[in-house]
């Protein structure tokens, strides 16, 4: 009766230590893996393919990324639902930052907005001021494709339709995607028609639109800044700030910043960003 005993107490000694052990193993992973919430055209123009094994070699972290537009991506930090965030909509990233969302914004790279068109430019806007572009293809009713997907992009065209004092909502010829910046450009070039796009992404997509060209660029309105930060670790038990921490430093480093300055010249002649850390 004794051995049995003895026995009982060994075994369930043993396997404690086991859940102990799981425990701990699975803690590991959890620690080792983070969430990025990030504007399509980052995924896009390929440069998280660049920079992500980079920072997962450095640090040891592994990150799972989430490519969707920046409304959705900011939604996400709101809700606590990602560890950090990469964007491109600074009015709107800073309410969040008021409201205490999310921590640690810095400011990463830019590019610009322009308008593509078919090269046939049907509502003739080539050159033109934006604002006086936008006014153009609404009177010659001209196809515009839209994201319509609350990201940045759409956000920053939705400001040049109302300086311009249009409403395109309900205008047969403006026409809502709901997807991406690189499928939407697919479809502006499919249907001939106009829209806004980021520099960076419609360079890495150029190959396929053979039909467009830029129609406005150049715009002190349209330029088109990133921004990193971190998603407030209070609003999760689930939030990985040390990787949080750890990405926003590595965005804004001297090595990544250089990276950026060079991204894409080899391919297309020029960069797809421009490095631009505080």
């Amino acid at each position: 009766m004794k051995v049995q005993l003895l026995r009982l107490m060994l075994w369930g000694t043993i396997l404690l230590l086991l859940l102990a052990g799981c425990q701990t193993s699975t803690d590991d992973a959890g620690d080792k893996e983070m969430i990025l919430a990030t504007t399509t055209s980052t995924q896009d123009s390929g440069l998280l393919d660049e920079l992500l094994p980079l920072f997962e070699e450095k640090t040891g972290y592994i990150v799972k990324t989430i490519a969707v537009g920046t409304g959705q991506a900011l939604a996400m930090g709101e809700q606590g639902e990602a560890d950090a965030l990469l964007t491109h909509a600074p009015d709107a990233e800073q309410e969040l930052e008021r409201s205490g969302d999310v921590i640690n914004h810095k400011r990463v790279m830019y590019n610009d907005f322009i308008i593509i068109g078919p090269v046939s430019d049907p509502a003739g806007i080539k050159g033109l001021p934006v604002d006086t572009a936008f006014k153009q293809i609404a009177d010659a009713n001209a196809l515009f494709i839209s994201r319509g997907d609350d990201s940045g992009t759409h956000k920053k065209e939705l400001s040049i339709w109302e300086s311009s004092g249009i409403d395109p909502q309900d205008q047969e010829w403006y026409v809502e995607t709901g997807q991406g910046m690189g499928d939407t450009l697919n479809v502006a070039a499919e249907r001939e028609g106009y829209t806004l796009t980021d520099r960076g992404t419609y360079l890495a997509f150029k190959h396929l639109l053979d039909n467009m060209e830029v129609m406005v660029e150049g715009d002190e309105s349209l330029l088109n800044i990133y921004h990193v930060m971190q998603v407030n670790p209070e609003k999760s038990e689930m939030i990985n700030s040390e990787a949080a921490e750890a990405f926003v430093s590595f965005m804004v480093s001297e090595e990544v910043q250089h990276i950026i300055a060079s991204f894409g010249v080899d391919t297309y002649g020029e960069p797809l960003f421009f490095p631009y850390a505080e």
